[in-house]
């Protein structure tokens, strides 16, 4: 090798990693104004750009289901952003990564990680069904609003989403059938399930069957069921329930108590899963939490993947409220969108109903929704949100979250460990409750009120310059507060 050679071929390597890098900044930015920020930041951020080997590019993703998924999604519509930045290229291979791109610019091996290529001129890998969409006559009817694209995607509901779409592109894959999506009244459960259902009956290939989608309540099954018995139909219904490609029971929890109903669901259950046909059920707890069900029943919905919608944060209720305003495009100022996101917490519906109510204010009466207005005009709802947070509740949350045991931070104990946790109860207690400081004090244990002021302003001061503990409160006030 010549001297200098090894640098040179640095050099031209860089260079045309800099040249990869600019086009991909052009498109990803261009994607991401077309996707929105919620699509962008749940998946399209995670796309590094790899390599160019003639007419095709490499990009990677972390992890393969997320190779997958944005190949499904976004494939399609990556290879011609690409295509329409540069005509030469005329593939786009997505590679599976643990950390991205990988140090060696030899290619990753299949078996490590796989590839999955688009190919630019390709037409969409899931086009809309030739045959119109027919559903089971005992299904309940869809509603149009409730897609995987209206879906806002969050950390608490990312999980719940990516089973979802793996189940819409996949249906009845192994550990995925039962999907069972659990979770409180208004995070988006039966959003899911419709998304699912529109998604595989509305991309099916050109020129095959729809699939047939029975979505019902569990009371519309139970109803369904009864009907058919006084009809003497029942093997009727039997035949139509077991004899679809995919079977969907919402809020599962209201089977509770229905012993003949659990009984036809069970065998319909099973009759299913041995036909290789996909279950998609929800409730409100998991199926081990649902212990007035049968043992039997309980175990055969634990089979397949379960899925725990959480309590919504603040970024994404605000993100929520951002999505469908932009939607209705209707202007509301962001500290409107920040005081609902803050107020409204335990559900979704309730959220969007606020929402609602300030955009029909703003068009019955052409004016616009002020932080004043939106206060006076959902005085109600925000009343019944105050959050009142209380002493013993801020006192097991700083236990928990600094790992030490309640009775340590009642004690007299001085140890550091101890201490600083206690001072930042403290704090808590003083800023987040109306309670005077000699009652703070006695609820920790009959300390005066010195003690808790002196608390209250060591907090204060060391949260200036102390990032880690600014963080821990802050954290901590959001959780109390949520």
């Amino acid at each position: 090798m010549k001297p200098g050679s090894a640098q040179s071929a640095n050099v031209g390597v860089s260079s045309e990693e800099a040249a990869l890098s600019a086009q991909w900044s052009r498109i990803h930015a261009r994607l991401r104004a077309e996707l929105g920020e919620a699509n962008h930041r749940s998946w399209l951020h995670q796309v590094r750009p790899g390599r160019r080997d003639g007419d095709e590019v490499t990009l990677y993703l972390p992890t393969r289901f997320l190779r997958d998924w944005v190949r499904a999604e976004h494939g399609l519509r990556l290879a011609d952003a690409w295509r329409a930045e540069d005509p030469a290229v005329r593939r786009v291979a997505l590679r599976a990564a643990a950390h991205g791109k990988p140090a060696e610019a030899e290619p990753l091996p299949v078996a490590a990680a796989p590839v999955a290529a688009v190919p630019v001129a390709a037409a969409p890998g899931a086009a809309v069904a030739a045959e119109p969409i027919r559903q089971p006559e005992l299904a309940s009817p869809l509603e149009p609003r409730f897609t995987f694209d209206n879906f806002v995607v969050g950390k608490p509901n990312e999980f719940a989403y990516a089973c979802a779409r793996r189940v819409a592109s996949q249906p009845a894959c192994q550990g995925f059938n039962p999907l069972f999506l659990h979770g409180g009244v208004g995070l988006g459960k039966t959003h899911l399930m419709h998304a699912i259902a529109w998604d595989l009956l509305t991309r099916t290939p050109a020129g095959s069957r729809p699939p047939s989608v029975a979505y019902m309540s569990a009371e519309g099954f139970m109803n369904r069921f009864v009907g058919a018995l006084n009809a003497k139909s029942a093997i009727e219904f039997r035949h139509e329930m077991r004899g679809v490609d995919v079977f969907m029971i919402d809020d599962l929890q209201f089977l509770i108590g229905k012993d003949g109903t659990q009984e036809e669901f069970f065998h319909t259950f099973n009759g299913l899963v041995e036909s290789g046909k996909q279950i998609v059920l929800s409730a409100d707890k998991s199926p081990i939490e649902m212990t007035a069900i049968e043992q039997r029943l309980r175990t055969r919905l634990s089979c397949g993947m379960i899925a725990d919608i959480h309590s919504t944060t603040y970024e994404l209720r605000l993100s929520i409220l951002e999505t469908k305003a932009a939607a209705s495009e209707a202007a509301i100022p962001e500290k409107v969108l920040a005081l609902l996101a803050h107020k409204i917490t335990t559900s979704v519906r309730e959220l969007e109903g606020a929402l609602n109510r300030l955009i029909a204010e703003m068009r019955l009466f052409d004016r616009q929704v002020t932080l004043e207005t939106a206060q006076v005009l959902l005085q109600d709802q925000l009343r019944a949100h105050d959050r009142r947070v209380t002493i013993d509740e801020i006192q097991r949350k700083v236990a928990e979250h600094y790992n030490i045991r309640l009775s340590e931070l009642l004690s007299p104990r001085r140890a550091r460990n101890i201490a600083r946790p206690r001072q930042v109860a403290m704090y808590l207690a003083k800023h987040l409750t109306e309670r005077s400081l000699p009652e703070i004090g006695g609820k920790f244990g009959g300390r005066d009120h010195t003690t808790v002021l002196h608390a209250v302003r060591q907090v204060g001061a060391r949260m200036a310059c102390d990032v880690t503990l600014a963080e821990d409160v802050d954290l901590l006030r959001r959780m109390l507060e949520s």
